[in-house]
């Protein structure tokens, strides 16, 4: 019964079309953003922000799951409808960020671990009563001199299959996230390889630690080179690199594979995700979007903060979901952009 629960829940969460929002900033994450277009940062301010956000009028057309943060999952709608309910309500699959945020690894500088497994089964027993039917946990790796380290990767990679395990064990499914940072000046081919490293020892961990695949779903970076990187590679590169990594490295059983944008702006996410899509391969598994920036940043800048901007800013994020959900199959095209929103 639990297997199928976990297959069943994955499948809903990448059907063919839609991907995931991510709205699970932590509060000082969403202070930096809400600086940015000069809103002020209180708990009401991100909540009326979050609640304009799931009940954009057909976002589920696109949009099969939200993660949310522990903060939102706790809260209520103008209406006084808890968030978890309203989406489950309108079609979309209720989501929670689990883990501490990364850390400094002891012994190696400048590379991080992420913390939260204590305390994590009675957490996720909280959320489950609250609604929650899936979760999420980041892992960062950066890429320098001399960096990463074989211990950075496996310390990452053995928390995430930990994590996984739990999860599965309360009856949800793991989105595992093991995120190779985009900033830097590395090349794309020192990207494939860190990517590729990363993945093989993720995912023998999770063989490891028993985690069910076909009751996951991986949010991986995509392979690209670094922000600062000279002569950038192309779009049809990145697809080609990201996706013959993948072949390589993920297991035909897992339930899909839902990319972070991590620093891309927003037309770059939504144009590799569809080259990806259209380069004609036999893929195991769907490959779709769990964006975060790339899905708010415009309807953040139109909102502001203005109960009289909300319309405006939730046509903004429709049309921003329906072009990655074009993405997700391959039908995208740069006209679309043009659009009205």
């Amino acid at each position: 019964m639990l297997v199928q629960q976990l297959r069943d829940t994955a499948k809903a969460m990448v059907p063919p079309g839609k991907g995931i929002i991510a709205m699970d900033e932590s509060t000082p994450t969403c202070d930096k953003r809400f600086q940015g277009v000069g809103i002020e940062s209180t708990e009401p301010a991100r909540r009326d922000y979050r609640d304009m956000l799931i009940t954009t009028p057909g976002l589920s057309d696109y949009i099969a799951g939200a993660i949310l943060f522990d903060e939102t999952i706790r809260q209520k709608l103008g209406d006084g409808t808890p968030f978890p309910k309203y989406m489950v309500n309108h079609g979309i699959l209720p989501g929670i960020k689990v883990d501490k945020g990364a850390k400094d690894l002891a012994g190696h500088p400048n590379e991080k671990v992420t913390e939260g497994l204590d305390g994590l089964r009675e957490r996720l027993e909280e959320y489950v009563g609250m609604g929650a039917r899936f979760t999420k946990w980041r892992a960062v790796i950066t890429i320098g001199a001399g960096i990463p380290s074989p211990a950075c990767i496996e310390a990452n990679a053995h928390a995430l299959a930990r994590y996984a395990a739990l999860v599965q064990e309360a009856g949800l499914v793991p989105i595992v996230e093991p995120e190779v940072l985009i900033n830097g000046d590395h090349s794309i081919a020192r990207c494939r390889e860190v990517t590729d490293e990363t993945l093989q020892v993720v995912f023998d961990q999770l063989y490891k630690q028993g985690v069910l695949l076909q009751g996951m779903v991986l949010k991986p970076s995509m392979v690209i080179s670094g922000l600062e990187a000279q002569g950038r590679a192309g779009i049809q590169e990145v697809a080609e690199q990201t996706v013959s990594c993948l072949l390589n490295h993920v297991p035909a059983a897992v339930a899909g594979v839902a990319f972070l944008s991590g620093g891309q702006t927003n037309e770059e996410a939504t144009a590799h995700l569809n080259a990806m899509n259209t380069m004609g391969e036999n893929l195991p598994w769907p490959l779709t979007f769990s964006y975060a920036r790339a899905l708010q940043e415009r309807p953040l800048a139109t909102w502001k903060g203005e109960s009289a901007n909300v319309t405006a800013a939730q046509k903004a994020l429709h049309h921003r979901a329906k072009l990655n959900g074009a993405a997700s199959q391959g039908k995208y095209a740069v006209a679309m952009e043009q659009e009205a929103a």
